[in-house]
């Protein structure tokens, strides 16, 4: 039987529904999640943290990165890639980073510069968030200097506002990530009161991306969305076979899949096509939204992955893992190294 994998986790370095790196990896101990990735917005500053929680406690530390990138021509055009809200926007995952972490550099000046432009759009954000509290006779004002220190390590997403306001106007909420996800909905996203549009500058394109990962020293990953809850894809995922070639094309070959998402007819299909055209297999629950769920992964329609789902995931973890202790071999050969160095660490 094959150890559970969880190879996408967000921490409180970026949003997270856990209060900490701890209480991230104690949950997935008690679970028996034995192969975890940290997978952070724009942030490596939270593998040291997982490194030795992971040591402490017998996992396999997995060491990943996202970003938001944008393709101009897609977006003109109206195609919908992985964010099926914004044409053109790119969800993008690294995989595998070298650890300790060793971007230096331009890229590292890139990295922070990106990270900078985010907060500068949530500051702007609560700035009119703040405008619409007193428009509407509310007292409660957000202090964004206040909510950076208070509620996150450095990087301030919408869903800090939310919950800081959240924590302002209901602070004995029975149900506060319901009432955040509400108040997000409803104020900070497009539409909304306090939306404020990202500047072109917060987001890179695809090649810049990769140039960063690929100097950190991982994989440059692809986050499928899949099939929806009504059975529907998006532009550029709706046919798997052009997709992969286009991936290739760009010198993706690993893949991810965040499994809630998904019905299992479709992610076997998915993940199997994609593995067998060669690509390295991840799967992960996210778990950057305010409600605590299971790190032992499931499907849309099943509370556990299937045995053939498991397996994918154990062999994209195990490349994984030998990609970041510096091994650079076909696939195969990669998956049996990675096998090595995680049984050697989960049977000790």
């Amino acid at each position: 039987m094959v150890p559970d994998v969880n190879a996408h986790i967000h921490t409180p370095y970026s949003f997270s529904a856990f209060g900490s790196i701890a209480e991230a990896l104690d949950k997935a101990a008690a679970e028996g999640v034995r192969i975890v990735g940290i997978n952070d917005f724009y942030s490596t500053d939270g593998f040291r943290e997982w490194h030795d929680g992971c040591a402490e406690r017998r996992l396999y530390p997995l060491y990943g990165i996202e970003f938001m990138a944008l393709d101009t021509g897609m977006q003109a055009a109206g195609l919908r890639v992985n964010d099926p809200g914004n044409p053109g926007r790119i969800y993008l995952s690294g995989k595998g980073l070298a650890y300790p972490p060793v971007l230096s550099g331009a890229p590292a000046r890139e990295l922070a510069r990106v990270r900078g432009e985010a907060n500068a759009q949530t500051a702007r954000m609560c700035e009119k968030l703040n405008a619409y509290l007193r428009s509407e006779g509310q007292a409660a004002q957000l202090d964004f200097d206040e909510i950076k220190s208070r509620l996150t390590r450095g990087l301030v997403r919408e869903r800090h506002l939310a919950k800081a306001l959240r924590l302002a106007l209901y602070p004995d909420s029975e149900d506060p990530a319901a009432l955040e996800n509400e108040l997000r909905s409803r104020l900070l996203k497009a539409g909304g009161p306090a939306f404020v549009p990202e500047e072109p500058d917060a987001f890179l394109p695809v090649v810049s991306v990769q140039g960063i990962i690929e100097a950190a020293g991982g994989i440059t990953t692809y986050p499928f969305l899949g099939d929806n809850a009504k059975g529907g894809f998006t532009d550029f995922e709706c046919d798997l076979q052009k997709a992969a070639d286009q991936l290739r094309a760009l010198g993706i070959r690993s893949a991810e899949f965040i499994t809630t998402r998904n019905s299992t007819a479709v992610l076997e299909q998915y993940a199997g096509y994609l593995e067998d055209e060669g690509f390295i297999v991840s799967f992960g629950s996210e778990h950057n939204t305010p409600a605590m769920e299971p790190l032992r992964l499931r499907t849309r329609d099943s509370a556990a992955l299937s045995d053939k789902l498991l397996a994918t995931g154990y062999r994209g973890a195990c490349a994984i893992a030998a990609h970041q202790a510096g091994l650079r071999l076909p696939r195969e050969a990669m998956i049996e190294e990675g096998d090595k160095l995680i049984q050697k660490v989960l049977s000790a």
